[in-house]
């Protein structure tokens, strides 16, 4: 076998080896050669390239992100009573807001099972001893936090019957972070046989989460990006997503 790289477009300020293309001859029948155009080099000096290459893996777990306020905690609720409705053991919990006269005050932390507690709240003191957790005006109320969702998730792949059981998480941010426990809990879930996790995380903005990136990097997760042009179509694709993960 021959190999001649030929140069395409060989312009002063091109990077070498980024316009090659290989032309390689196959002897065929004396005096004459099959030529074959276009494909990497790679492709024929290393017949076990394509055997050796991992497999594709499918998605487990389904996130949403999106920006404050686009809908991602509606579509979570959308989801788990469509889910719900057609037999599928769904739990976890969901984050809404809190308002007064108008005026946004806090959020509360809402299980499945409909226990409710404070997340956090504008101006709260954190109780005595305790370190302040604050984002933006809002103090975070850990152990309020820590008594709804921790054993939400730790109880996460208990359910009976056939099939997977979706665990919800909404969401996975800055305020919920302040929990180590919570986090170990979040890994945890993740890792569990049997568990399918459905849930929600910010878009990247600043200093990067470091869970919040393990998560979107997983192989095993399937990030849905939420906007308001697509909000309102998205609920068919997150239910299948999650109907498919579970078999």
């Amino acid at each position: 076998m021959r190999v001649r790289c030929v140069w395409g477009g060989g312009g002063v300020g091109k990077q070498a080896g980024s316009a090659c293309a290989a032309t390689v001859y196959f002897p065929g029948r004396p005096g004459r050669d099959i030529q074959r155009k276009g494909r990497s080099l790679a492709a024929y000096s290393d017949p076990d390239r394509s055997a050796s290459r991992p497999p594709k893996h499918m998605a487990r777990h389904v996130f949403l992100t999106g920006p404050p306020g686009v809908g991602k905690t509606t579509l979570i609720q959308k989801a788990s009573e469509v889910l719900q409705s057609s037999g599928v053991p769904v739990d976890g919990f969901y984050t809404q807001e809190v308002r007064q006269g108008g005026r946004r005050i806090g959020f509360d932390v809402v299980t499945l099972s409909g226990a409710r507690g404070p997340l956090s709240r504008v101006g709260s003191q954190p109780p005595p001893g305790k370190p302040e957790c604050r984002v933006g005006q809002y103090v975070v109320d850990l152990a309020s936090f820590e008594q709804l969702a921790l054993p939400v998730l730790r109880n996460a792949g208990l359910s009976p019957g056939p099939g997977h059981s979706v665990c919800i998480i909404d969401e996975i941010g800055k305020m919920e972070l302040f929990s180590q426990p919570f986090i170990q809990a979040v890994r945890q879930t993740l890792s569990t046989p049997g568990t399918v996790v459905l849930g929600t995380i910010p878009v990247p903005k600043g200093k990067p989460l470091a869970l919040v990136e393990e998560i979107r990097n997983r192989h095993d997760v399937k990030v849905f990006s939420v906007t308001k042009e697509n909000r309102n179509s998205l609920l068919p694709d997150i239910v299948t997503c999650v109907q498919s993960s579970r078999t």
